[in-house]
């Protein structure tokens, strides 16, 4: 399955994606949240449409999408999961997953706009393949780990370099801004990707090719991370797990290169769909 939440923002509706059209799904599920995972949401709504007794609205395809999850508990990104990316901004291969979370008022949906912050002369893009974790997860062995998968979706790690490197602390302050997490256009389910570790995953900028790789570059796979971040905190039922992204950034390029008012961003993995963000300056959500 691949599910969606359309409509406007903050008023966003269930649905479904089914042959590149959307379906609603708000007459019997509530919200892609917590509780709809937790619940065994996935299981019912997959018995609702194989049974096809309850005829689906279909929805403009036109219509803005929203983050397919609702409110997540918390992003939990991966830093320097590429060897590539790791070497283009003169870092150490990590020996152990490096971990920061992300602000969940940095959610958008995938083609809504990157807002530069005030003042931010450093606005970077990332691509990076998300998971969504479909059960409480705890000390989770990396054997079961995929067990606690929901589903997979694309995600653009966008981040304030100046921020993030240079001001000190954690990495945190350079990745929580308004916009910096546009997840979708949809999540799919386990079943719909045969191989994750092997997805190809791009972004351009001003339609030029900025980053390419494939899932199978990944340094920490993703049973591996769902295991080794439950150590650290439980996981549950609709966060995300951000899991890194290849080289191609803006703070690798000699000279370094940032997004600017009016850049176009696209970015997509295969078989999780492409979005698309115009860069605007901040205002005030």
């Amino acid at each position: 399955m691949k599910l969606i939440r359309y409509g406007a923002l903050n008023n966003e509706k269930p649905g479904v994606m089914v042959d590149n059209e959307y379906y609603d799904t708000s007459e019997f599920i509530n919200e892609y949240d917590e509780a709809f995972f937790a619940n065994g949401g996935l299981e019912k709504l997959a018995h609702i449409l194989q049974k096809g007794s309850v005829p689906l609205l279909k929805v403009d395809h036109n219509t803005r999408l929203g983050c397919p999850v609702y409110r997540p508990s918390k992003i939990v990104c991966v830093g320097l999961n590429y060897a590539d990316h790791a070497h283009e901004t003169n870092a150490e291969i990590p020996a152990e997953p490096i971990l920061f979370l992300k602000s969940t008022t940095s959610v958008s949906g995938p083609n809504d706009p990157i807002m530069i912050p005030r003042g931010s002369v450093k606005t970077d893009w990332e691509v990076e393949l998300a998971v969504v974790i479909g059960k409480k997860a705890s000390y989770v062995e990396e054997y079961e780990a995929l067990d606690y998968i929901a589903g997979y979706c694309l995600h653009n790690d966008v981040s304030e370099r100046a921020y993030q490197l240079e001001m000190g602390g954690t990495w945190d302050k350079g990745k929580g801004c308004d916009s910096f997490a546009p997840l979708g256009p949809f999540l799919a389910t386990k079943e719909e990707i045969r191989n994750v570790n092997a997805l190809d995953i791009w972004l351009t900028v001003n339609s030029t090719r900025m980053q390419f790789s494939n899932t199978s570059n990944l340094i920490f796979k993703i049973p591996f991370l769902v295991s080794y971040i439950s150590r650290f905190m439980t996981l549950l039922p609709g966060d995300i797990i951000s899991t890194g992204t290849p080289n191609g950034v803006g703070l690798g390029m000699k000279p370094e290169t940032y997004l600017k008012e009016g850049d176009v961003v696209q970015l997509g993995i295969e078989g999780l769909g492409i979005a698309k963000q115009l860069v605007i300056p901040w205002t005030k959500q």
